[in-house]
C-alpha cells in the first residue's frame, strides 16, 4: 500500500459533503466548472431539492478564504435563492472560520470539520487535524520581516507605492520587496498597476491575513509586576523612564488601544522596546520579573518593524494601531473586545476610500 499521503483535490469535495450529509455519495449529482450555469462556479453539489454553490480553494489562509466567501455568495445569487454558498479547503483556521460565519457563508475542510447550515439542516463538526500538514515551515508572506510590507500598505491604504519605495519604507531589498509583492498581487490583496505602482485591493482580507499569521509568542518578554495607582500611571512612568534612558519604545494590545481609542480599563502594560533597561532603571519603577500577578510585559521584538508608523499619543510613543490589532491577538483580558473596538474606529476604511 502506498503510504504517501494524497494531496487535497476538488474532486474529494463531493464524498466529503456526503459523508457529513451522512448520505450515499451516488445520492450527489455534481456539476463542474463550464457545465454549471456560471463559468466561474467551481463545483455544483445537489441532493434533493438543496444546491450547493461549493468555492473550493488549496489553501485555508484568510486571504483566501475571504475571497472564496464572497465568490461563492455571488455565485449563489446567481444560481437563484435556493443556492447555499459553501467554500471548501483542505483544512480551516480559526480566522477563515470566522470569516465565513460573518459572510453567511458555511464551509467544510478535507479535514473533516464543517460548519453547514440549511433549511432543515445543520452540520457542524471541529476538532478534526488538519491532514495535510506540510513539512517544513513555508517561506511566508507575513513572516516577522517579510510581514513589513503588508503593515506599511496597511498603514498607508490610501496611497499608491513604486516597490523601490516599499523597499525602502520597510528596510528590505528591492529583491525580497518585489517577491512579497508578487504572493500579496497573486493573492489579490494588492494590486499592480501598469506603471508599477502598488496599492490595497482588499484592505479587511489583507489585514485577517496577517492576524491569522501574527504570532507575539515570538518575541522575548519579560514579565514583572510594579506597584503602581492605576494602569495610566504605571504607563507614564514606564515610558518617561525608557525615554531617560534613550530606548526606543512603543506601547501596544490594550495599553496602545486604550491611547488610541480610550476603549475599556485595562491591567497590563505591554510595551515594545528595543532593548531591555539595566537592572537600575528598572529598580528605580520597582520593577520585579515575575510570571504570577504581572501586570507589565516588556517586549523586545523579534523583528524592528514593529515600531513602523509609531505616534506619540498624549505623550505616549504608541505603536501603529495596526500593530497593536494584531498584538490583542494573544493578550488576556478585555482583548477581544479591544480588537473589535480599534478595528471598527480606525481600521475599517470604506471600500470606496
Amino acid at each position: 500500500m502506498n503510504s504517501v499521503r494524497t494531496q487535497p483535490r476538488i474532486g474529494d469535495v463531493p464524498s466529503c459533503l456526503a459523508e457529513l450529509l451522512n448520505i450515499p455519495a451516488n445520492q450527489l449529482k455534481v456539476r463542474k466548472g463550464s457545465t454549471a450555469r456560471s463559468a466561474e462556479v467551481d463545483l455544483v453539489v445537489s441532493s434533493g431539492d438543496r444546491v450547493w454553490v461549493v468555492n473550493y480553494k488549496a489553501s485555508g489562509q484568510a486571504a483566501t478564504v475571504a475571497m472564496a466567501a464572497r465568490r461563492a455568495r455571488g455565485d449563489a445569487e446567481t444560481l437563484g435563492r435556493k443556492a447555499i454558498p459553501l467554500v471548501a479547503v483542505p483544512f480551516m483556521g480559526d480566522v477563515g472560520r470566522r470569516m465565513c460565519e460573518e459572510a453567511g457563508v458555511g464551509w467544510l475542510d478535507l479535514s473533516g470539520n464543517a460548519h453547514i447550515v440549511a433549511p432543515g439542516m445543520r452540520v457542524q463538526i471541529e476538532g478534526k487535524p488538519n491532514r495535510f500538514k506540510r513539512v517544513g515551515r513555508p517561506r511566508s508572506l507575513f513572516a516577522p520581516k517579510s510581514a513589513r510590507i503588508a503593515r506599511w500598505l496597511l498603514m498607508r491604504h490610501r496611497e499608491v507605492f513604486t516597490q523601490r519605495e516599499l523597499a525602502r519604507l520597510s528596510g528590505l531589498d528591492e529583491g525580497s520587496t518585489s517577491r512579497i509583492v508578487r504572493g500579496l498581487s497573486e493573492q489579490q490583496l494588492v494590486s499592480r498597476q501598469a506603471d508599477g505602482l502598488v496599492r490595497v485591493t482588499e484592505y479587511g482580507a489583507l489585514l485577517d491575513a496577517l492576524f491569522e499569521a501574527h504570532d507575539f509568542s515570538m518575541h522575548q518578554v519579560v514579565r514583572g509586576h510594579v506597584a503602581s495607582r492605576s494602569s495610566d500611571e504605571l504607563l507614564r512612568r514606564l515610558a518617561e523612564t525608557l525615554q531617560a534612558e534613550k530606548i526606543e519604545h512603543a506601547a501596544t494590545a490594550l495599553a496602545g488601544a486604550w491611547q488610541w481609542c480610550g476603549f475599556a480599563g485595562y491591567r497590563l502594560v505591554t510595551m515594545f522596546v528595543a532593548e531591555l533597561p539595566d537592572a537600575n532603571a528598572l529598580g528605580r519603577i520597582g520593577f520585579h520579573e515575575t510570571e504570577r500577578g504581572e501586570n507589565v510585559w516588556l517586549v523586545r521584538p523579534n523583528d524592528s518593524g514593529v515600531f513602523h508608523g509609531s505616534e506619540v499619543r498624549d505623550g505616549i510613543s504608541c505603536a501603529n494601531p495596526v500593530q497593536v490589532y494584531l498584538d490583542l491577538k494573544d493578550h488576556p483580558e478585555r482583548s477581544a473586545d479591544a480588537a473589535a473596538n480599534l478595528r471598527g474606529k480606525l481600521l475599517n476604511p470604506s471600500p470606496h476610500a
